[in-house]
């Protein structure tokens, strides 16, 4: 069984030409449903309850939440955010987190989970940045080491722009362990340090790059030994992205993501995954790019089904 979580109220109304597609979550769920996820028997959907406040505040300042909730924090356009705030907003955020946390319920149940949103890789304890209002994968860790017990927890984060907020955010936390796997001319321009940190060159195609992924995740396998993995399987490492500058193929973007699940599964290491960051304005587009990952995901699971 492959688990999948969604919920409707991921993309909400949003100001015409804004450079970021909430739109494209429900585009991709419909995406989805047309690729033949909804007539599987071996496809489970999950909606999603908004993230508490005791799972927030192991990652977020009561203080920076607070001031989330009610608008007291600067979210123009040209804000740290990207973001125009509103009530619908706040809504919105604390379901893509609760996504991430029940993706990862679900792995530990079954091994493999993935959410339609999240990835929300720049956010801070205190603040926002680059369209992440809330770290759902620095909350997302938080839950495994507090609610699970777990000491091992390895955060593979392949989108194009570095997890600053979420290298910052565990720089003093031994049982995290962030690897970032992104461009080195890209946003955000003052990095953070990872526990390992892979910075590409622009223009880098899809054998440079699956090259560098097998070695970096076969170290950080080796060497953490991890009892679970977060993956951001950002598509803006897609030659078509507007903000990625990567040259990888909708093809690269399938093996990459089918080679992280599929490495984490042979291990037998339980592995969520969410779709980070694409930026392409034509959203049935950029849904395509993201459905890779639920495509290796299925493949991979179907595989299992066979031989198992």
């Amino acid at each position: 069984m492959l688990p999948l979580v969604h919920h409707p109220g991921y993309s909400i109304d949003w100001p015409e030409r804004h450079p970021f597609p909430m739109a494209k979550f429900g585009v991709l769920r419909r995406h989805l449903a047309a690729l033949g996820f909804d007539a599987r028997d071996d496809v489970e959907w999950i909606t999603p309850a908004p993230a508490s406040s005791e799972a927030l505040l192991r990652a977020h300042t009561a203080d920076y939440l607070q001031r989330f909730a009610l608008g007291e924090i600067t979210t123009a356009r040209r804000s740290p955010s990207g973001f125009p705030w509103s009530p619908a907003l706040v809504e919105r955020t604390l379901l893509e987190v609760g996504g991430t946390l029940a993706a990862v319920e679900a792995a530990l149940a079954r091994g493999l989970a993935l959410n339609t949103a999240g990835g929300t890789h720049h956010a801070y304890a205190d603040r926002a940045s680059g369209y992440c209002l809330l770290n759902d994968l620095a909350v997302a860790a938080r839950h495994l080491l507090v609610e699970h017990g777990l000491t091992r927890v390895l955060i593979v984060d392949c989108d194009v722009h570095q997890g600053d907020g979420t290298a910052w955010l565990f720089r003093h936390e031994p049982r995290v362990t962030t690897l970032s796997i992104h461009g080195e001319a890209n946003f955000p321009f003052d990095k953070r340090e990872s526990d390992r940190d892979v910075a590409l060159p622009r223009g880098t195609d899809d054998a440079t790059y699956l090259d560098t992924l097998a070695v970096e995740l076969e170290r950080a396998l080796e060497r953490v030994q991890p009892q679970f993995v977060l993956f951001d399987a950002g598509a803006d490492v897609h030659a078509g992205d507007r903000l990625g500058h990567f040259d990888l193929t909708t093809q690269g973007l399938y093996r990459r993501d089918r080679h992280v699940l599929g490495q984490c599964l042979a291990r037998g290491i339980p592995v969520a995954g969410v779709i980070g960051g694409g930026y392409d304005r034509d959203l049935e587009v950029l849904a395509e790019r993201h459905a890779q990952l639920f495509l290796a995901a299925l493949a991979l699971r179907s595989e299992d089904s066979l031989t198992g």
